[in-house]
């Protein structure tokens, strides 16, 4: 009976990780469009000259906006979801306007601190007189940036997540690539890219600035009169707060290590290069983006419960679904690396080809270890992720620089790639000495053996056909039809692989009919 009541609950666990996960790729999806479509437009129409400028820009004032958050806008996320769960309006209105004040002031600070040391920044650490110009504007951001990324807590903490998914991951990017094109059809170069960002920023501002007001309602005023429970909240707030200030400097800087030690070392063209295989390589980590937005709140829950049995049979079978979903892709870029670069990005930027098939190896590494991640984060053990984190950081930074001087890109893409691998390793092991849980299961052999022969026909056929743009879609057309095969055949798939395809075939294609309109998890 136990067992019937723990194979039902993780039948509607993969029900509502497949719902949720197809609402998010459509959100996720969008954003990336228009992402790649706004960095391949500057790469191709700009050079990689400022490309590599932008890039670095972007490194820089990534890390300023997180210093300068001081860690409030996770804070205020959670205290105002857990203050309304108690119906404290007083303290909620409280946190929000002592927040935001806060953060005017702590935003206006770093863009001051930016605004004076760019020409140092520029000219010191990547010896580029044309960096100084985008530093400057870039530094307006950091406030504007500050100030959204509260306003969008505040929507998330208000659980108005159509909101969020729409100001976040379409509406600033669309709207910086549309300004882009734009600029660049009236002649504007430099201008164009800093002008774009500017506008696509403040746009996503002012969409939740709009929510927060009017759809919200969240009020400005402060009827908390009480002194004690003034300071007990900010004493909370900051308690809090201030680790996550480290924790998100640590993690920009495993992010941009590489670029930031290929600008000291090199060139700004060499950075914009090599963030032609960065973005491209990162596409891997897509699946596990997507299933992670509901699985942590879903195996948490199930840990309070004291589940175990469930978590292990919800982690490898996601596992499974982010193996499944990223080979072909990891496999295709393996094998075609330099006509993907070509076409997306163009041949200026071919010298990346090494580099994308490394970092794609560590990518594919840290997709199948994020499960592992999670986990950890469930037992509450975040202060083994940060150690981990600093200690990988802290390895791939030396590793970079001794090896982007001898070997410039790919010295610097190898250094990721070990460091990603070996970090996967660990929390691989951590996760399952502490739980027990290894996110794979033995079907994944079958997996792995169905994409191996697909690359392996396909490496033959390879020599029949031109691989332009055309030839690509339909080798890789070609590639995917005898991997899914393949996966069929060998029995790859179980039935909880099968419950979860129906439902999502029910979901999509149901019809309009009265009996038909079910929720998903009763598909």
């Amino acid at each position: 009976m136990k067992e019937k009541k723990i194979q039902d609950e993780f039948g509607h666990g993969l029900k509502l990780l497949a719902k949720s996960s197809i609402i998010v790729f459509i959100g996720i999806f969008s954003s990336k469009i228009f992402s790649y479509l706004y960095r391949i437009i500057i790469a191709r129409s700009l050079g990689p000259e400022v490309y590599g400028l932008f890039s670095l820009a972007l490194m820089i004032l990534s890390l300023f906006v997180v210093i300068s958050s001081l860690g409030l806008t996770e804070g205020v996320l959670r205290f105002i979801a857990l203050y309304r769960g108690k119906k404290e309006q007083d303290k909620v209105n409280f946190l929000f306007r002592v927040s935001l004040i806060i953060g005017v002031i702590s935003g206006i600070l770093f863009a001051i601190i930016l605004f004076f040391s760019s020409e140092f920044i520029s000219l010191k650490f990547f010896h580029n007189q044309s960096l100084i110009i985008y530093l400057k504007f870039f530094s307006f951001l950091i406030p504007v940036s500050l100030l959204t990324n509260f306003y969008l807590s505040v929507i998330r903490a208000y659980e108005e997540i159509g909101w969020h998914s729409f100001i976040q991951n379409i509406l600033e990017s669309s709207l910086k690539t549309i300004f882009l094109v734009i600029f660049i059809f009236f002649g504007l170069k430099t201008n164009a890219v800093i002008s774009s960002s500017f506008l696509g920023i403040t746009g996503m501002f002012l969409a939740a600035y709009f929510v927060c007001k009017y759809k919200i309602k969240i009020s400005y005023n402060n009827p908390l009169k009480n002194k004690i429970k003034k300071r007990k909240i900010l004493l909370d707030l900051f308690a809090y707060s201030w680790p996550l200030i480290f924790l998100g400097i640590i993690g920009n800087l495993f992010n941009w290590t590489d670029s930031f030690t290929i600008g000291y070392f090199k060139t700004v063209l060499d950075v914009g290069i090599y963030n032609s295989a960065v973005p491209i390589a990162s596409l891997l980590l897509l699946p596990s983006v997507i299933f992670m937005q509901l699985f942590f709140p879903l195996i948490t829950k199930e840990y309070s419960k004291k589940n175990f049995k469930l978590i292990k049979d919800l982690s490898q079978q996601v596992g499974k679904w982010i193996f499944l979903i990223n080979l072909p892709l990891f496999l295709i870029i393996m094998l075609f690396p330099g006509v993907i670069i070509n076409i997306l990005f163009g041949q200026e930027y071919l010298i990346a080809e090494n580099a994308l098939r490394l970092l794609s190896l560590g990518f594919f590494s840290m997709s199948i270890s994020a499960i592992s991640t999670y986990l950890l984060s469930m037992m509450g053990k975040s202060k083994i992720i940060l150690k981990d984190t600093l200690v990988f950081v802290g390895i791939n930074l030396i590793l970079n620089l001794i090896l982007v001087p001898l070997y410039g890109l790919t010295g610097a893409a190898f250094s990721t790639m070990i460091s990603y691998i070996l970090f996967s390793s660990v929390l691989v092991y951590q996760a399952n000495n502490e739980l027990g849980i290894i996110p794979l299961r033995r079907k994944m052999i079958g997996i792995f053996l169905s994409g191996l022969i697909s690359l392996t026909i396909i490496f033959i056929l390879r020599k029949f056909v031109l691989i332009n743009t055309l030839g690509l879609i339909m080798i890789s057309i070609l590639f995917v039809s005898i991997y899914i095969l393949l996966v069929f055949l060998t029995k790859s798939l179980d039935s909880n692989d099968f419950l979860v395809l129906r439902g999502i075939k029910n979901h999509i294609l149901r019809k309009t009919s009265p009996d038909n309109h079910r929720d998903f998890l009763k598909d």
